[in-house]
């Protein structure tokens, strides 16, 4: 396609000039807006303004200046129909409304950044690809411009291309100004049509394994932020892991440590200064820690930097890092830190038999007030502070999970078994010689009253679970036997 006529109508107006004069140079007629039109006539570039084409000037302000039948016909008319000024490019970028998003805008602002004619010029040319070339943004310049150099046209290779990406354009900024407006106008906590956009940010190592590839990609709306300091790579997995990690420091207000290994926690604690409470994260499982990926909700500092050093990391992440642990941390080249702010997402969404899942994410509030002692023991104060703990954390582990914790940190471990007296036992063994004074959440109830029989066997004088089975009155029975204080939260934390 050699192209005759040109229309351009962009916000962003850089490097508008240099593809104005290809265009010239190829004998190519353009079109232009008021604003565009002002500034390449100052760059010495002939043009038509489009109210002169179209005989109606703009009006509203300026809301309305492409929406008429002669621009719509030219860039769609079949090339047969008489008396259709054809316009073969359409260069146009839209009103800004994304980056908008950033600068606190009000509503009535927010509104004026709805682009209208744009994405009707975007549409209509990547419709017409069989006839028109559609340049959706500055970055595909440099192709029409090449284009032009060589071969004074452009192939329906190139236009169909453009096409796609205009398409892609457009579906991603009206998705974006529609969760806007369901965020302001929000009556229901599900819409019926799902239309999130994301926006391709990282490119990832590689998946779940080297074979698969893999990226990131950011919520435009989101707040989390992070910084990768130093190291390889990140893969798909530690990323999987970051957010399981992140997502359990950020629960806690207390300075906190959690290591995690495979999406699941391995050790959590909380301490007096970030390297207490990462020997306590550490000692819980420190077997298991090995290639883990560790995270802090508080600033690291040199001691802590030089205490993990001593064991192989995969990644270690914090809101912060002084100079002095970076410049220790620096002699691991390949671990990656990474420092993050802001929250994680809010809803979590799964790929499931050819749709998705989405629910709420798991940060309901826990009251201990409204937790029930169900045994004749009544829990101390400390056993109590130590049974929130516990609590906190069994809901990051996969279900059945059996957390086992002391002075505020983990010492066992069990879950992602079909049976839940299995994952007792699991972190039994791996708590062994660490029981004393130890307490047992579960995020699940208890079926049967083995677990409680097993608690006991290995000394443990509390346990906290949701209550709810059929089997409560005998798993109370056999926390009264064992003279165990049993409470029941009425809320249940399973995490697939």
């Amino acid at each position: 396609m050699k192209p005759i006529r040109a229309i351009i109508s962009v916000y962003n107006k850089e490097s508008i000039v240099d593809l104005a004069k290809i265009f010239i140079e190829n004998n190519i007629e353009i079109l232009a807006t008021s604003k565009t039109a002002d500034m390449l006539k100052q760059a010495g570039i002939p043009i038509v303004d489009v109210a002169k084409f179209t005989g109606a000037e703009e009006i509203l302000g300026g809301r309305v200046k492409t929406l008429h039948p002669k621009i719509a016909g030219g860039i769609l008319s079949y090339r047969k129909e008489k008396g259709i000024e054809p316009i073969d490019i359409v260069v146009c970028n839209l009103y800004p409304f994304e980056e908008s998003l950033k600068k606190n805008l009000t509503l009535e602002q927010m509104v004026e950044m709805v682009d209208i004619g744009g994405v009707t010029l975007l549409r209509a040319g990547a419709k017409n690809y069989e006839h028109v070339a559609v340049i959706p943004d500055i970055k595909f310049y440099p192709i029409i411009i090449n284009k032009l150099k060589e071969k004074k046209e452009i192939s329906l290779v190139t236009r169909q291309t453009l096409a796609f990406k205009a398409f892609e354009i457009v579906a991603h900024y009206d998705s974006v100004i529609q969760e806007y407006f369901y965020n302001q106008f929000q009556s229901v906590n599900f819409s019926e049509y799902y239309t999130k956009t994301y926006i391709k940010s990282l490119p990832l190592r590689y998946g779940e394994n080297p074979h698969q590839k893999a990226f990131y990609y950011q919520d435009p709306f989101s707040n989390f932020n992070m910084k990768q300091i130093q190291g390889k790579e990140l893969s798909y997995n530690n990323l999987l892991d970051f957010d399981t990690v992140i997502s359990i420091v950020s629960d806690f207000t207390e300075v906190t440590c959690a290591i995690v290994k495979h999406n699941t926690p391995c050790g959590v604690a909380i301490g007096n200064n970030p390297k207490s409470a990462f020997q306590k994260a550490l000692e819980s499982d420190s077997k298991s820690a090995f290639g883990g990926i560790v995270a802090f909700n508080c600033p690291v500092d040199e001691e802590t930097a030089k205490e993990m050093t001593k064991i192989f990391l995969e990644v270690i992440a914090a809101p912060s890092f002084t100079a002095e642990a970076l410049a220790i941390l620096k002699a691991r080249k390949n671990l990656r830190v990474v420092e993050y702010s802001g929250e994680t997402a809010k809803m979590l969404i799964r790929n499931c038999l050819g749709g998705i899942l989405m629910q709420d994410k798991d940060t309901i509030k826990e009251d201990t007030n409204t937790w029930k002692v169900m045994s004749n023991n009544k829990p101390t104060a400390q056993e109590l502070s130590e049974l929130e703990f516990a609590w906190k954390t069994a809901k990051f582990v996969k279900s059945n999970s059996i957390v086992l914790t002391r002075d505020k940190a983990t010492v066992g471990i069990g879950g992602g078994q079909t049976s839940r007296v299995d994952s007792a036992e699991i972190a039994i063994k791996k708590a062994q010689g660490k029981l004393d004074d130890a307490v047992i959440a579960s995020d699940g109830f208890f079926p049967f009253r083995d677990s409680i029989d097993l608690a006991a066997q290995n000394g443990i004088k509390a346990i906290v679970e949701p209550g709810g089975s059929i089997g409560d009155k005998e798993v109370i029975e056999a926390a009264n036997q064992h003279n165990i204080v049993l409470i029941f939260t009425g809320v249940r934390h399973f995490r697939h």
